[in-house]
Order: structure tokens, then sequence, then C-alpha cells
């Protein structure tokens, strides 16, 4: 019979997989307290919560939510970063535990989707939204802009000769 507090921390982690789109999986094994504490605190800047999970209770949680895709990712020690934003969630996890050599990024989840430890690094060297965003639109922008450009040349050429013209005849 299952007790309170862990039926708390199913219902905890639900809410944290219902309310965080991204997670990245990491095995802790070899940090003290006092590190993990700085991690937490580390990725609380950026909007990113990081929480060591027993592997059953968060298996128990996910089978709901995200179905059977997070547990070839929970062996050992796991600790988990739950965030919004998927390469932001990323880099900051390995911003975060750059220091502690000794921590393991197992992979992560986005969506319903599993993706392993080189995907989690790839992710994290993406440009942010904003910036992909601003590419794309100039990567719209410019074809245009260049046609503008032709479709203008030849009425600034006419106007040119004519202004050409006037000064020759004013000269003359």
């Amino acid at each position: 019979m299952p007790t309170e507090a862990k039926r708390r921390t199913v219902e905890e982690l639900r809410e944290q997989l219902d309310r965080n789109p991204t997670l990245i999986v990491s095995e802790y094994r070899g940090l003290t307290v006092k590190e993990i504490a700085e991690i937490r605190r580390s990725l609380r800047k950026q909007d990113v919560t990081y929480k060591v999970v027993k592997n059953r209770l968060l298996k128990i949680a996910a089978a709901d939510t995200r179905g059977s895709a997070l547990d070839g990712l929970l062996t050992g020690p796991t600790a988990i970063a739950f965030g919004s934003d998927e390469a932001r969630t990323a880099k900051a996890m390995l911003d975060a535990v750059r220091p502690y050599k000794q921590v393991k990024i197992t992979g992560g989840l986005l969506g319903s989707r599993a993706i392993d430890a080189e995907s989690v690094t790839r992710l994290a060297t993406l440009p942010s939204r904003e910036v992909l965003l601003a590419q794309v639109a100039g990567a719209i922008a410019a074809p245009m802009a260049t046609t503008a450009g032709l479709f203008d040349a030849p009425l600034r050429d006419i106007a040119g000769l004519v202004a050409a013209l006037a000064d020759q005849r004013a000269a003359a």
C-alpha cells in the first residue's frame, strides 16, 4: 500500500509533467547535497526546476501523461530538470552541471519523444526561438528586398538620364 507522502510526490510530479513539456534527465551520483542545491539555484535563475526523483514514482506519474518514453532514461540515481523551452532548458542544464564532472546527462524528453544525451547537447547549442524566428524573417525578407531593388533600378536609371539630359541642355 503506497504511503500518503508517495501519493503526494506522484501528484506533484504529474503537475510538473503537465506544466513543463521539456525534461532533461541526469544521473547525479557523487554529488553532495550542497552541490545539488547550487545546481538548483543556478537553474532556478533560468526558470528551470531541478528535482531529485525516485525512478519508480516518476514512472508512475509519467504513465498517465507521457507514456513509457521516459522509462529507458530512468536508471540509477536520477534528477530531472523541468523546463518550458527546449533549447533554453538544455542550455541551462548543461551550463549548471558543467563544473560537476560526475553529473551525467542521460537524455531528455521533448513532449512525449525521448532523446539521447548527444541530442540534448546539440539542442543546447541551438539559438533561442526569437533568434531563429528573426533568421527566418530575414531569409524571407531578403529576396523581396532584392526584387524591389531590381524593379526600382530602371526607374532610377531613367531619372538619372533625365537629370543628366536636363543638365546638358541647361549648359548648352
